[in-house]
């Protein structure tokens, strides 16, 4: 049984189509089951199909720096 954190964790696998069929379909039942991930998915799909066709803007170096120290705080502290 897939759980909500399950679901998150495969949901980027999940939304790319890399997922294998069994799983796949575990995820689906898990999503027409649970509202709240369902909220999840939809939202993160229509946020990569906005921003699929949208130029990247460069990051400031400084906001660059923040968010890698951020992120290795946070590995650090798992």
């Amino acid at each position: 049984m897939v759980t909500c954190k399950d679901f998150l964790t495969e949901l980027s696998e999940y939304l790319d189509g890399s997922v294998e069929a069994g799983l796949r379909q575990e995820l689906e039942r898990h999503l027409s089951e649970c509202p709240n991930c369902w909220v999840v998915c939809d939202t993160t799909k229509k946020t990569v199909q906005i921003y699929r066709g949208v130029d990247p803007y460069p990051v400031p170096v400084d906001v660059h720096e923040r968010l890698i120290a951020a992120l290795h705080k946070r590995t650090r502290a798992s």
